[in-house]
């Protein structure tokens, strides 16, 4: 079993433990110390992090890995994810759906490309369901899927507020809650609801009903997309404030951003200072989606594509332009999405951590290296591992 020691490296676990050294074998953090020396006729890697920052690998929490079905009929259906996408973008860990095409979008080959993923040395899961209820499933059954499926963790992405969803009641959405919280539970996973959150009067209104008038919790759901309005953000902010956690979408363009989405990273300082609890916000990337823009009657007029990279632009732009300290940034795309998610190994640096790992530059935070599984798949700026069919340019 070989060995890696990196050196000298400003760690961010993602809190800010100073210069250390952090030893990786078997695709594990086993060490960590100031000064860890090694002597031993064991075969191991020795790489000098020169005070580059290491922090953990980004959990992406809503992916569209298939490719995302398009609104604007089937020539406008967006590209599956490749490894490559997901690697330059500094993500290890990504979690795919499905969205408002569950038709030609299928369970069998979104798992299929889950476990492609994983076999080119990323860590992926998926949600079963899609925007619709009754929900699609593989299995026959929420509770099924994610109690028998390894890679299955939830349920989603499911719509409201979105003249795309089924315009579920409360009482619907808290039937689908029950079961998969208990199937969680059941499995020890996750058991969320992802929610996808359009841009209807409603707004969360149908979480809150859920709270209300049963006994399933507002954690229960993880609605994304707050940002997509500042009237939703305030109401985001309010569903953090009573205990939920929620989610901003790093992937945007022009003209929606021109529509009144409020920029990733803006609204992160929005909730920062309007006391928002920074463990239960999280922003995703909603790579390979179709971003469409629809007009008052409905009819599309825009559309373009997620972006993998948008995790780490978005923290970028979160430190440097709107003075988000950078272990709470860092937060929001490593460890409190891996909570979410119930996945203890991800989005720390810690020992018996998988060795899921970034190096940045301290100054300008660009990505340099990118370790997944404690192999290197960039290394120095060079992109070393790409997907089966992926060309090298």
């Amino acid at each position: 079993m070989s060995m890696l020691l990196l050196k000298n490296a400003q760690l961010y676990t993602p809190e800010f433990m100073g210069t250390q050294s952090v030893l990786i074998a078997g695709g594990k953090v086993i060490a960590i110390d100031p000064d860890i020396q090694l002597s031993s006729s064991v075969k191991f890697e020795e790489f000098d992090c020169e005070q580059r920052i290491l922090c953990p690998g980004f959990v992406d929490t809503l992916t569209h890995i298939t490719g995302g079905g398009g609104e604007g009929g089937f020539a406008t259906r967006t590209p599956e994810m490749q490894l490559s996408d997901a690697i330059i973008g500094g993500v290890t860990t990504v979690t795919g759906a499905l969205g408002t095409d569950g038709i030609c979008r299928t369970h069998k080959e979104l798992l299929a490309k889950v476990k492609a993923l994983k076999e080119e040395g990323l860590s992926a899961y998926f949600y079963t369901g899609n925007y619709h209820y009754p929900t699609i499933t593989l299995t026959g059954s929420v509770e099924q899927d994610i109690m028998l499926i390894d890679e299955c963790i939830g349920v989603g992405e499911v719509a409201i507020a979105d003249h795309r969803g089924s315009q579920m009641s409360w009482q619907e959405l808290a039937r689908l809650a029950s079961q998969a919280r208990v199937a969680g539970m059941c499995a020890n996973k996750a058991g969320i609801v992802s929610i996808h959150t359009g841009n209807g009067e409603e707004m969360l209104a149908p979480l809150f009903d859920v709270a209300y008038n049963s006994s399933i919790p507002l954690k229960a759901f993880y609605p994304t997309h707050i940002n997509r309005t500042a009237q939703l953000l305030d109401q985001g902010i309010e569903f953090n404030l009573q205990g939920g956690t929620i989610d901003f979408t790093a992937s945007t363009t022009p003209e929606i951003l021109a529509g009144g989405e409020v920029l990733c990273a803006q609204a992160l300082k929005v909730a920062l200072d309007a006391g928002a609890d920074e463990n239960r916000i999280t922003l995703s990337t909603d790579g390979h989606a179709s971003l469409p823009v629809f007009n008052e009657q409905g009819r599309l007029t825009s559309l373009k594509c997620g972006s993998m990279s948008s995790l780490h632009e978005q923290l970028i732009t979160a430190v440097k332009e709107f003075d988000v300290p950078l272990p709470t940034a860092l937060k929001t795309i490593t460890a409190n999405p891996a909570r979410v998610l119930k996945l203890a190994n991800k989005g720390v640096i810690t020992v018996n951590a998988d060795a899921d790992l970034l190096l940045l530059n301290a100054d300008t935070l660009q990505l340099t290296d990118v370790l997944a599984k404690g192999q290197w798949m960039m290394k120095q700026h060079q992109l070393l591992r790409r997907g089966t069919f992926e060309k090298a340019p």
